[in-house]
């Protein structure tokens, strides 16, 4: 994978150190980690869903945790009893597993549900009121008569 220079960046932005961070780390083997797949939607102006399948999970077993423009869902799994049964195939993963995301400024997780499997996590961008592009009327000014300038000639 290519590493790209960001350094000449640096020289002349203040304040997107954390964008060229995240735009480092995505050449990381780490972001290459399938388990356990997931949808990002977008469903509205300023919503979006993150749908990851958890099947053998259940609420007591998963984790949900939002800190500093990071999404961390963690699923572990509890110790089960000794079984009496032999698998002779096993395809369901019953494996531990992290998943991280990056939030976007302003970004805050509002709901998270666990059905069919389906762990629904969801999203809201909430930009202040400051933040917003707002509309500046332009008042005309009000046009004054000109002045004239009055000379006596004798």
């Amino acid at each position: 994978m290519r590493h790209v220079d960001f350094s000449p960046l640096y020289r002349s932005t203040v304040g997107f150190d954390r964008l060229f961070t995240m735009l480092d780390s995505l050449g990381q083997p780490d972001q290459a980690q399938t388990y356990p797949p997931y949808n990002i939607e977008r469903t509205g102006e300023n919503t979006y869903r993150i749908t990851m399948a958890v099947a053998g999970f259940d609420e007591k077993e998963l984790s949900i945790e939002a800190h500093a423009h990071v999404l961390q869902v963690k699923g572990e799994k509890s110790e089960e009893p000794a079984e009496t049964s032999e698998y002779l195939y096993r395809g369901i993963a019953k494996r531990a597993f992290e998943r991280r995301f990056q939030l976007a400024d302003h970004v805050e997780v509002q709901a998270a549900s666990l059905k069919n499997g389906l762990l629904h996590i969801d999203l809201l961008r909430n930009i202040p009121e400051a933040m917003k592009p707002r509309r500046i009327s332009i008042a005309a000014e009000p046009v004054e008569t000109p002045k004239a300038i009055e000379a006596h000639i004798n």
